[in-house]
C-alpha cells in the first residue's frame, strides 16, 4: 500500500454525499492508525452534481462515469452508491482492477447478481463490504450488548418498523426506486435495514410468513429532469406505472424461537425516517426510535421492585462508538445520521489498512445476500397468500449477526 489511501465515491446523490463526507472525517475519530486519506474523486453521470460534491467535500476531481474510477490506477478504495441494478457490473470492474469496494444496500438488483457478487467476494483478494449504517448507532450497539450479556433474558418478541413518508406525494416523480418488481420497493430499499438489524440483534431468521405487499400510489408522473435522492423535479403530464410496493408487512420466526413482526412503508405520512424497534425478553425489554437517535428505552429485572420500570438511557461515552467518535465526549450532546456513515467508512478503511485495534468489520457481501434472500422469501409469502416460507440457512460467512462482531468496546484514542 502507498503512504496514503486513495478513496472515491461513485454516485453523488443523497447517500453518495454521506459516503463522501464520511471519508473526509475518518482520521478524526478513534485515534491513530490509518494512513493519510486522499480524497481522489466523486463520479456521477450528472457531472454538475459530481462537481458540486467534489467541491463541497474537498475531493480532487469530479468524473463523468464509474468506468473512469475503475480505470484510475491511483484509487485504492471505492464506495458504490448508485441504482441497485448497477452494483454488480461496477463491483466486478472495480475488483478486477484491484480496488476495495464498499457497496450500498441492498447488495444488488437481483438475487442472481447478489450471488455473483458473493462469489466475487470469495475470490477477489480485496476488502468488500455492504453498507448497513444502523449497526453503527451507539444506542443500537448498546442494546445488542444488553442482549448478548443476557440482560433481557430469553428473547420472546421483536416488533421492527421502518416508516418513511418520501413517497406520500402522488405528484412525486417516477424514478428507478419505483421500478423493478414487487419486493424491490420499500421492502428492498428501507426494509433491508430492519431485516439486517433483526438478525444483528437476535440471530438468524428461519422462516417468514404473512407476507403482504401493497401499492398505494399506482401511477406517478414522469420526471422532466434529474432527480436526486428522494427529491422532486419538474414532471410531465404523462404518467407511468409503479411496479413495486409502497408498504410491506410480514412475520418472522428466528432460530432461537423468537417471534417477530416487521412493517415497512414509504407512504407513512409524517414519518421522515421512522426506523425503530421494540425488543422483549423474559427479564427485560429495550426500545429504539431513530427520530430520537441519542437515546433508548430500557427496563430489566432489578431486584428492588420499587425502582423497576421503563427508563430513558441517554447515549454517552459508556456506549460503543461514542468514546473516540465525537469531538465532545459528553452524554447528551446529540447524535446524527452522518456519524454512522463515518464509523462505517472508518471500519472499511481499518480492514484495508490493518489498523491496530480496528472497529468491528462491516457487513459482508454474504450478509447482503442474506438480507436479499429474506426479502425474496417475504415476496414468495405474499404471492402465496401469506404462507410460511423457509429462509435458506445462513452460511458460515453469511452472518456477522452470529459472530459477535460489534460487541467489543470501541477503542479510545491514545491519551
Amino acid at each position: 500500500m502507498s503512504e496514503s489511501l486513495s478513496v472515491a465515491v461513485i454516485g453523488a446523490g443523497m447517500a453518495g454525499r454521506s459516503h463522501a463526507a464520511a471519508y473526509r472525517m475518518v482520521n478524526t475519530v478513534f485515534g491513530a492508525g490509518l494512513p493519510p486519506i486522499r480524497l481522489a474523486a466523486i463520479a456521477d453521470a450528472n457531472v454538475a452534481l459530481a462537481e458540486d460534491g467534489a467541491r463541497r467535500y474537498g475531493y480532487e476531481k469530479a468524473l463523468p462515469s464509474w468506468e473512469a474510477v475503475a480505470e484510475d490506477s491511483s484509487i485504492d478504495a471505492v464506495s458504490i452508491v448508485v441504482g441497485n441494478a448497477l452494483h454488480r457490473p461496477i463491483a466486478e470492474a472495480l475488483v478486477a482492477a484491484g480496488k476495495h469496494v464498499l457497496c450500498e444496500k441492498p447488495l444488488a438488483g437481483s438475487i442472481e447478481d447478489a450471488r455473483a457478487m458473493v462469489e466475487l467476494e470469495k475470490s477477489g483478494g480485496v476488502v468488500t463490504a455492504v453498507g448497513y449504517t444502523y449497526r453503527r448507532n451507539p444506542a443500537v450497539a448498546a442494546i445488542r450488548d444488553h442482549v448478548r450479556n443476557g440482560e433481557l433474558g430469553e428473547l420472546t418478541t421483536l416488533h421492527a418498523r421502518y416508516w418513511c413518508d418520501y413517497a406520500c406525494d402522488p405528484r412525486g416523480p417516477l424514478t428507478w426506486r419505483f421500478k423493478g418488481g414487487m419486493g424491490t420497493g420499500a421492502l428492498g430499499d428501507i426494509g433491508a435495514h430492519i431485516i439486517d438489524l433483526g438478525e444483528f440483534l437476535c440471530g438468524p431468521i428461519d422462516s417468514v410468513a404473512g407476507g403482504n405487499l401493497s401499492i398505494q400510489i399506482p401511477k406517478r408522473p414522469l420526471p422532466l429532469g434529474a432527480v436526486v435522492g428522494h427529491g422532486t423535479a419538474p414532471v410531465s403530464s404523462e404518467t407511468g406505472e409503479v411496479d413495486n410496493e409502497d408498504t410491506a408487512t410480514f412475520t418472522a420466526r428466528f432460530r432461537s424461537g423468537l417471534a417477530a413482526t416487521f412493517s415497512v412503508s414509504r407512504t407513512a405520512f409524517g414519518m421522515p425516517n421512522g426506523l425503530g424497534f421494540d425488543l422483549y425478553g423474559t427479564s427485560g425489554r429495550a426500545s429504539f426510535d431513530f427520530h430520537r437517535p441519542a437515546e433508548y428505552l430500557f427496563d430489566d429485572a432489578q431486584p428492588d421492585s420499587r425502582t423497576r420500570g421503563l427508563r430513558q438511557v441517554i447515549v454517552g461515552p459508556q456506549m460503543p462508538y461514542f468514546r473516540g467518535g465525537y469531538p465532545m465526549e459528553a452524554p447528551g450532546v446529540g447524535l446524527g445520521n452522518q456519524e454512522q456513515f463515518t464509523y462505517q467508512a472508518r471500519a472499511f478503511l481499518d480492514q484495508i489498512a490493518g489498523t491496530p485495534d480496528p472497529l468491528p468489520p462491516n457487513a459482508s457481501f454474504a450478509d447482503g445476500l442474506r438480507s436479499m434472500e429474506i426479502i425474496a422469501a417475504v415476496s414468495r409469502s405474499a404471492q402465496s397468500d401469506g404462507a410460511s416460507v423457509p429462509v435458506p440457512p445462513a452460511g458460515d460467512a453469511a452472518s456477522t449477526a452470529d459472530t459477535g462482531a460489534g460487541t467489543a468496546p470501541v477503542p479510545a484514542p491514545p491519551a
